[in-house]
């Protein structure tokens, strides 16, 4: 088993100061946000707004990078929608955290307007798009899923993850197994560059884009050499996002990451590893312990395992100090016994009586000696 690579030094259970190396086995929000917080109505956009048909504007959140998709790109991205009357929002793809995939050109009738706005973005980049009823879901809206009232004009908060060019557009559905693998594998090793770089928002992009390859319906069609195959890629993707994660303190996120391989592979090093950290940088100290000594099984001469969990240790006795200082403070010191301060005359008197009586208790022994 390869030796878990950690940094060094590190100044609290879970957390490093340099950045982790990724290992080649063989984000959609901004740092801090959690799933409380994704909004229930559209965001309030202050920036230009600009014209992309006579039905569909965009207004830039985030600016993207790079180069945008043309035809028959497929496109990777998350959004929400709302109806943009009643704002009832009827989507949100950023909970099934996976993303939408869009071959641009061969856009459902539904979504002409989404693919519009999705065309004129970058990688990275998140907008606020609207939408005019005429290229959404039209004059009678939709009735079965989603929900969408009739003549609705939509509102989409889109944020692009990444495209692939192909020139035949040819859609991941139509992939074969080993070009599905293929091209998951090639996002994967971009990913890895752009980590090594310490572009960590970038290289997540390129594991989730790798992972979206490898989706819930392709996997439970694979069996033997080929689920193996689409293993070996889809497994380190979850693992480098989540060492991405840990650097960006985003160790809620990183957990998930690690449970996805780990309930494929519960003996798996890395995420058990990589959870452990996570979980004591939260402070969840019990379960942490737990994910290490289950490595130190697959490891036991790992020295970043060992060096976890000695942090651990080091961590709980300095808590059960600072508690032992707290009660101390609030029931206070055992009380001493006062000395009491001796009367002198009485001690002396005290002695007097004593002699006496051992004068008499003499004289009568004597007394009844001489009578025998």
């Amino acid at each position: 088993m390869e030796e878990v690579q950690e940094s060094q030094p590190q100044s609290k259970p879970g957390q490093e100061n340099n950045v982790d190396e990724v290992i080649d086995e063989n984000s959609e929000y901004e740092k801090g946000e959690t799933p409380e917080e994704l909004l229930s109505s559209p965001p309030k956009v202050d920036s230009e707004v600009e014209v992309l048909h006579e039905k569909v504007t965009k207004q830039i959140i985030k600016e993207g990078h790079g180069q945008k998709p043309s035809k028959y790109s497929t496109c990777f991205f998350h959004y929400r929608a709302w109806s943009e009357n009643t704002e009832h929002k009827f989507e949100d793809t950023w909970q099934e955290q996976r993303p939408t995939e869009m071959v641009i050109g061969k856009e459902k009738k539904e979504t002409t307007g989404l693919g519009i706005g999705v065309a004129s973005m970058k990688a990275g980049e998140r907008a606020l798009l609207r939408v005019s009823w005429e290229l959404g879901y039209g004059q009678e809206g939709s009735f079965s899923f989603p929900n969408v009232p009739p003549m609705a004009d939509l509102v989409y908060e889109v944020e692009l993850i990444g495209f692939d060019e192909t020139k035949d557009g040819k859609a991941r559905s139509d992939m074969t197994v080993e070009e599905r693998i293929g091209a998951a594998d090639r996002r994967k090793m971009d990913g890895n560059v752009l980590f090594q770089e310490n572009k960590l928002e970038e290289a997540m992009q390129q594991y989730e884009m790798a992972i979206a390859y490898m989706g819930d319906d392709f996997m439970f069609q694979l069996f033997g050499k080929y689920r193996d195959m689409a293993l070996a890629v889809k497994n380190p993707c979850h693992l480098n996002t989540a060492a991405c994660l840990i650097k960006l303190n985003r160790y809620e996120e990183a957990i998930g990451q690690c449970s996805i391989v780990l309930s494929e592979d519960e003996s798996n090093l890395k995420a058990l590893f990589r959870r452990g950290k996570a979980r004591a940088a939260l402070g969840q100290t019990d379960a942490a312990r737990e994910d290490f000594l289950k490595a130190r099984k697959h490891a036991p001469e790992d020295k970043a395992i060992a060096r976890e969990l000695k942090l651990l240790a080091e961590h709980d006795k300095a808590i059960f100090q600072k508690q032992k200082e707290i009660y101390k403070g609030i029931f206070g010191p055992r009380p001493q016994p006062v000395p009491q301060k001796r009367n002198w005359f009485i001690v002396v008197w005290q002695w007097l009586v004593s002699v006496f009586h051992n004068f008499i208790t003499l004289f009568n022994r004597e007394k009844k000696h001489k009578d025998d």
